[in-house]
């Protein structure tokens, strides 16, 4: 187990640079999460930390050692991959026993190491299977167990659940955060999916264009999002933005024009006249009567289950509710929606930062 410390790191590829200076501190034993969309430079930084990929500058610190030329198979940390990276020739025990026997760890502290992993992770009846007799969870339960077998230092999951359908990764998710709680051992998950990250997480990285947009709790980003990007990043269905212009006087409120206004609480830190962006979450919006709240015409409903979702418009802007009573809604109607405004988010239209 260690701690890791990724001090003013940076990444070029050729005169491209993609990580621009990244300073994270994963503490010791702890889930953490680099989540963001496509592109954003998580699986680079991922490979970094693994020795996969050289830094560029600054230094990745693991347990008080900065690791930067140090070879990848002396780290101490285990990857596990999307792809599973599986030999298909041999059995699953030899795949998970495979990295102990290039050490030329002794055949039965091996045999130990293997029936442990597969007793975690279930896997006991497997050993003698090949990779293709096994359905996709199996397979990556097989890829974690080469991880653990090794008891590394640091884990390190590349979107190890992309490949599965959306059953099987919830299944696998539980799996792996139950893993972490039991091993106990400091893990790095790279993921595009922020359910993921919301699910499984101690401390998520929001990343964006080689930059860090917010570190924090799950839910201290869900309710307090630094900017624009974690606002709209994080939560599904996403938060709602509305432009317009903060007025003072008497009532808080966002003009948007045409006569309609958007109420504010009376701590907003807004200056009057100030171009802003409103956002609001889905659940965050109240069904009320016409004398009350603003209008808005049904597009489309969703009914989940557990909650029904409204596609409607807004003065030619699109907005998303969210219920957990059952209504009947139905396209053309108008509603009106008030937000609750202790939820009520207020972005700087120029910066995108939080007010």
């Amino acid at each position: 187990m260690a701690d890791v410390e990724i001090c003013d790191v940076r990444k070029s590829f050729g005169a491209t640079e993609v990580l621009h200076g990244v300073d994270i501190t994963i503490p010791d034993k702890s889930f953490t999460v680099l989540v963001g969309p496509s592109g954003c430079g998580k699986s680079t930084l991922l490979r970094m930390i693994a020795g996969l990929e050289k830094v560029t500058s600054g230094d990745i610190v693991i347990e008080g050692q900065v690791v930067n030329d140090v070879p990848p198979k002396q780290r101490d940390i285990a990857m596990v991959f999307q792809n599973y990276a599986l030999y298909p020739h041999m059995k699953v025990f030899d795949n998970m026993a495979f990295s102990l026997k290039l050490a030329k760890v002794d055949p039965t502290v091996i045999e130990e190491a293997v029936h442990r992993a597969a007793g975690i992770l279930n896997l006991e009846d497997y050993l003698e299977r090949y990779p293709r007799q096994l359905s996709g969870g199996q397979r990556q339960r097989v890829a974690m167990g080469r991880a653990i077998v090794r008891d590394p230092r640091v884990f390190l999951f590349d979107e190890p659940l992309s490949n599965l359908d959306a059953k099987l990764r919830v299944q696998m998710r539980t799996e792996i955060r139950e893993l972490h709680q039991r091993l106990q051992t400091t893990t790095i998950y790279v993921t595009h999916d922020q359910i993921e990250a919301m699910t499984m997480a101690d401390q998520i990285v929001v990343m964006h264009d080689g930059i860090i947009e917010q570190i924090g709790a799950p839910l201290e980003l869900y309710d307090n999002p630094a900017n624009v990007f974690v606002a709209g990043f994080i939560g599904s269905p996403a938060m709602n933005f509305l432009t317009g212009a903060v007025e003072r006087g008497g009532q808080a409120r966002v003009a948007m024009g045409n006569g309609t206004f958007l109420p504010l609480g009376e701590q907003t830190a807004a200056g009057d006249g100030q171009p802003v962006v409103y956002g609001v979450r889905p659940e965050h919006l109240e069904l009320v009567s016409e004398n009350d709240g603003f209008p808005a015409d049904v597009v489309v409903v969703e009914p989940m289950g557990s909650e029904t979702q409204v596609l409607a418009r807004l003065e030619g802007r699109e907005i998303t509710a969210a219920f957990r009573e059952r209504h009947d809604f139905h396209p053309g109607q108008k509603i009106h929606l008030r937000p609750d405004l202790a939820k009520v988010h207020l972005f700087s239209q120029e910066s995108g930062q939080r007010l």
